[in-house]
């Protein structure tokens, strides 16, 4: 992705001295699209890269009957400890900093690293009343009406989960599952490794077990739980910690555990990366042993890694199809694709899952492209035809 991004915003906080990065890759209607991250070690060049990825994500998913028409992408990104006591205080003021951003450009929410009640509560402290601020001129019944229904769609409830903690992993169950039916292979005949068991990984694993694939292995920061029969998935969820990890007091009968760095040798047919940016690289893709590798986490396979492990046969998901649900929805609540009703949200997500898949899976058949080159074009191609539609707008880039 060399392409030059619209707008790059570097910050330093004066009090901590914690770095935080704006990058706005392209604008569409004067806006784009893309979640705040925390965690340390975060870099330019990561949110760089998941700004661009955004781009993608947006275009990707469009369909000319949905209310919602995409954005651009965006990303931003602090490099501070979201555990410590003084991440609050981070967060709200490199969003003070950027606020001019997020008043007219840039709608945001929660990523790696942050809630969303975190960012809302930031917002709020810096005199916004949304982190979608930017878009609700553009929301067809107003943003009285269209706020109240992503209001009432995160309070909803799935078998015990928030719909909002539930939509991304469901999403990529849905990617993982469309495109075993687009190889022919039998989902109740799969296994599956998920490395990470947050929000994402947790509903991912959650969904893949409730279609019949066997769950062998979660991964959370502490490591490998592990049991060949397959993992009881709903007694790890009832046992999880917010912040995704597994008491090893609390283990399902007959499960074993292994040392974090086991993660990429556990043998399985589908691997879903959940956790982490550039997990999957130059260190570990050796020991892969899986078939279909399913992007969650943003950015999550280097590209080296990725032409590694394609030419020996392994089909990648990529993140902006497999995570893409998340995002979506967000979008197709606010603009009243969907109600706060969570059948009609997951039934949305799974038809545009089954729908895209099968897009970007018949251009690998008759071109050979990868599936993220395949994903790719038809995200370049739906961006400049809807650009082609809209109005000139001197920002957009």
């Amino acid at each position: 992705m060399t392409r030059a991004h619209h707008l790059t915003v570097q910050w330093s906080d004066a009090v901590t001295g914690a770095r935080g990065w704006l990058v706005i890759d392209r604008l569409r209607r004067g806006r784009a699209s893309g979640g705040l991250r925390m965690r340390p070690g975060c870099t330019l060049a990561e949110v760089s890269d998941l700004a661009a990825t955004m781009s993608l994500k947006e275009a990707l998913v469009h369909h000319p009957d949905d209310r919602y028409r995409p954005f651009g992408g965006a990303k931003g990104g602090i490099d501070f400890d979201p555990a410590d006591p003084a991440a609050e205080g981070v967060l709200r003021r490199f969003l003070r900093a950027v606020r001019p951003l997020v008043e007219s450009h840039w709608a945001t929410g929660e990523d790696l690293g942050t809630r969303q009640s975190q960012i809302d509560k930031a917002v709020t402290a810096v005199g916004l009343r949304s982190c979608v601020q930017a878009v609700l001129p553009l929301v067809p019944d107003g943003p009285d009406i269209a706020l109240r229904r992503v209001e009432d769609a995160f309070a909803a409830q799935v078998d015990g989960l928030g719909l909002g903690d539930t939509v991304g992993g469901y999403g990529v169950a849905q990617a993982t599952l469309a495109t075993l039916a687009e190889y022919g292979a039998d989902p109740g005949r799969q296994t599956a490794t998920v490395h990470g068991f947050g929000s994402m990984g947790g509903a991912a694993a959650r969904h893949l077990a409730r279609a019949g694939v066997r769950v062998g292995a979660v991964v959370d920061r502490l490591g490998v739980v592990h049991d060949d029969r397959g993992l009881d998935v709903e007694r790890l969820l009832a046992v999880r910690t917010p912040d995704g990890v597994i008491p090893r007091t609390a283990l399902p009968a007959g499960s074993s555990t292994l040392p974090l760095d086991h993660w990429t040798a556990v043998p399985s047919d589908i691997l879903v990366t959940a956790a982490t940016s550039y997990a999957v690289d130059a260190s570990n893709h050796h020991s892969l042993t899986c078939r279909y590798l399913v992007e969650a986490a943003n950015v999550s396979v280097v590209p080296e890694a990725e032409a590694a492990i394609t030419a020996r046969g392994v089909t990648v998901v990529p993140d902006f199809l497999a995570n893409s649900a998340a995002n979506s929805w967000w979008w197709w609540t606010l603009f009243g694709d969907v109600s706060a009703d969570p059948d009609q949200a997951l039934a949305k997500i799974e038809s545009t899952m089954h729908r895209l898949a099968h897009e970007v899976f018949s251009v690998v058949r008759t071109t050979g492209l990868t599936a993220r080159q395949a994903a790719t074009a038809l995200a370049e191609e739906r961006d400049a035809a809807l650009r082609a539609l809209e109005p000139a707008d001197p920002l957009d880039g």
